[in-house]
């Protein structure tokens, strides 16, 4: 992903839409077209994979190529030359790069259980200012998915783009809740330096702020 992406920064024209011709088109397609694997590992290829530190030096490593490619972005977007086209390419690429590494990877190492890989989870949720994440779906969503008071699990028929805006409203709403929650069981003020989600919200005005600082108002939009 990373090669298509930085391809789309480069390119021009409907070239620019590669990573999403890629990874909206011929991987699913190649994943229709080769057959499936069905059998999960045998008990001593888990415990393999469990101690193969290969897995996490990938997610690590992870982290500085999404935040180079951030600021990366942000420079490519200050050519005010490129169309239309070529700003939704590279927009869209930028996106898919936000929402694998960004959400998903940082999704992976919120549930790690040192201290230092859930802060590279929270870096990797900043770039795609989806802090909120790690409280909500931890605290939240894990308790109570599947049930109606989880706002990411679809209603039945739901259409796509309002479980989406219901989804993030929603959790955006519970994480707020359940950190308030929290610091009350410790008996501390909910609107201190201890809630995560204003520490959360305090780092990405300080992004967007040093954004704006470095590349001015198109760039933060």
């Amino acid at each position: 992903m990373p090669i298509t992406v930085w391809y789309a920064f480069h390119a021009e024209g409907w070239y620019t839409w590669l990573p999403v011709g890629v990874f909206f088109m011929l991987v699913p397609l190649a994943e229709f077209l080769f057959p499936v694997a069905n059998q999960n590992l045998e008990a001593h290829e888990r415990a393999l994979a469990a101690s193969d530190r290969y897995y996490d030096l990938v997610l690590y490593l992870m982290v500085p190529v999404q935040v180079a490619f951030v600021f990366l972005f942000c420079h490519v977007i200050t050519d005010s030359s490129a169309t239309p086209v070529e700003l939704g390419g590279r927009v869209a690429a930028m996106g898919l790069m936000c929402g694998v590494f960004g959400i998903n990877m940082g999704h992976e190492l919120g549930h790690r259980t040192e201290r230092w890989e859930r802060l590279l989870g929270e870096v990797l949720l900043l770039t795609s200012l989806e802090n909120h994440f790690t409280i909500y779906h931890n605290r939240g969503h894990h308790y109570n998915v599947g049930t109606p008071a989880d706002p990411a699990t679809a209603r039945r028929g739901e259409p796509v783009y309002i479980f989406w805006l219901r989804s993030q409203m929603g959790s955006y709403i519970q994480a707020w809740q359940i950190e308030a929650n929290r610091l009350r069981k410790k008996n501390q003020p909910a609107l201190s330096i201890h809630n995560k989600m204003i520490v959360y919200s305090l780092a990405q005005a300080a992004l967007l702020g040093g954004i704006y600082a470095a590349f001015g108002l198109r760039v933060v939009l």
